[in-house]
């Protein structure tokens, strides 16, 4: 008898294990692949240079914004801020992204990858998959926001400070001039400005009314595609194998690393379920393909980034899958 149930409970986490392999691979493949139509058009002059930077610059200044305010507009601030839940996704962001800033200072031979390997590291694909992961296992979207607004603000002002400060191609200035440089470019960057109006918006008791949501609707759900498409139309594939190390390592922060070193304290604090999943994906999803616009965008090579885009896309099915099953082996999430 105690053979048959531990036989049962086996095969239920062997079905469960290829359930979960199977939803991850159907959310990440579709990307991975929209990356190798971008690098096939590219190929055959369907995608030349000229409309790769435009789009980059598309995404950058015009969709990811609209994309981002309204994933911030719609957080309902009163029903759903949870005061601890929040200030542990805003602290273990601020400390993976710290951590992973000295790690590269430190351990890089090519100081001028830095900036790229730090966004690539820790920049989740939170607003776009944490969100179909949630509601694929709970039937709703839960704390994706909760998470959402204590992480990707943080994510979006790190960013711009690392790729000002860590690009190759910036000049000598005082510890002074660059603050005043990283301050500036915080205040004027697009993506941060529409999370802070998205997320103003949300504290007021208005709604978007139906035309605008369905126009910057449209307009974010554009980022993704575009984004994608770029990258791959743009991707040198002898460039990319120069830097595997570098890649490889981005990776294994991205989608092993952090999640190691956080979710055992969220662990301790004692989140569960929904909180878990929510802060799975904000540590161990894949790098967001905006990582390689915004790179390009402000002056850097965007080979890393691209790089580091597919690898994680490719391989987080497999340590999604990996996080969930011991999660649920554990009893933490149901």
């Amino acid at each position: 008898m105690v053979k048959e149930s531990y036989m049962g409970q086996k095969i239920t986490q062997g079905s469960m294990l290829v359930e979960n392999l199977v939803f991850s691979l159907q959310s990440t493949l579709p990307v991975f692949l929209v990356m190798v139509v971008g690098y096939l058009l590219g190929k055959k002059g369907f995608l030349p240079q000229e409309f790769c930077t435009v789009a980059n610059h598309l995404v950058f200044k015009v969709t990811l914004p609209a994309m981002l305010f309204c994933d911030m507009a719609g957080v309902d601030l009163a029903k759903d801020f949870e005061p601890r839940f929040v200030l542990f996704c805003a602290g273990a962001t601020t400390a993976a992204i710290l951590g992973v800033w000295a790690f590269a200072k430190a351990a890089l031979r090519d100081k001028t990858l830095v900036g790229e390997f730090v966004q690539a590291s820790y920049r989740s694909s939170a607003a776009i998959l944490g969100v179909a992961f949630i509601v694929n296992m709970y039937g709703s979207s839960g704390l994706a926001p909760v998470m959402i607004l204590g992480s990707v603000p943080i994510f979006n002002v790190f960013a711009v400070a690392v790729l000002i400060l860590e690009n190759p191609s910036r000049p000598a200035q005082s510890p002074w001039a660059s603050a005043v440089q990283v301050v500036k470019g915080i205040a004027t960057n697009p993506i941060i400005l529409a999370i802070l109006a998205g997320t103003v918006f949300s504290a007021l008791p208005v709604s978007l009314p139906t035309l605008a949501q369905k126009t910057l609707g449209s307009l974010g759900g554009l980022t993704t595609p575009l984004a994608l498409l770029s990258i791959g139309a743009t991707f040198e594939g002898a460039k990319a194998l120069k830097k595997l190390g570098p890649t490889l390592l981005a990776a294994a922060f991205k989608l092993v690393v952090l999640v190691a070193v956080f979710l055992p304290m969220a662990l301790a604090l004692g989140f569960r379920n929904q909180q878990l999943i929510a802060l799975l994906v904000m540590l161990g999803s894949p790098t967001t393909p905006t990582s390689y616009v915004m790179a390009k965008s402000m002056g850097h090579e965007g080979v890393l980034s691209a790089s580091c885009v597919a690898a994680t896309t490719l391989l987080s099915a497999l340590t999604l899958t990996a996080w969930i099953f011991l999660l649920k082996s554990g009893g933490y999430i149901g």
